[in-house]
């Protein structure tokens, strides 16, 4: 029988990245790009919201949930845009990250916490936008190693 410890250290399959975006001011609609240098203990290049030692220097969201999140509005798809979060992800569940470093591209983050919705859910999607992004916002990272990360790049663990 395996420990908890071996079953949280392993995925099914590595993630990769689908989508690439920094907001250069607060407010601002995001930009999307193809890569963006991640900086060791700042953030994403360009991004307003890097922070010199902060906890929330990237974050992520799972196309995955993005689907919950349409679901639950009763629409086909929802701009993944609207979530201002940094990076889309696919084929890996973000939450089995807690407490791990993991590499995208040549950059290693680290899980630093969920990234709770706020009032502007509400604003973005619409009535109830709010309660759809609760338990499916994504997670927060700080940056451990610089590198560039690049749309397609793999995500996996460290």
């Amino acid at each position: 029988m395996k420990s908890i410890h071996e079953l949280t250290s392993q995925l099914a399959q590595n993630g990769k990245v689908d989508l690439i975006t920094i907001r250069p001011e607060r407010r601002e609609a995001p930009t999307i790009l193809n890569e963006v240098e991640a900086i060791e203990r700042i953030g994403l290049q360009g991004d307003h919201y890097k922070s010199k030692g902060g906890k929330r220097q990237v974050t992520l969201i799972a196309q995955e949930h993005l689907n919950a999140v349409a679901s639950m509005l009763g629409k086909a798809k929802v701009d993944p845009l609207l979530t201002r979060r940094n990076i889309v992800t696919s084929g890996v569940n973000l939450t089995a990250l807690k407490g791990k470093r993991f590499r995208i591209g040549e950059a290693i983050l680290e899980y630093t916490g969920e990234c709770h919705p706020c009032s502007r859910m509400e604003e973005n999607f619409g009535l109830g936008g709010y309660n759809a992004m609760r338990g499916h916002g994504g997670i927060t990272c700080k940056v451990i190693n610089s590198g560039v990360i690049k749309t397609g790049d793999p995500l996996s663990l460290v």
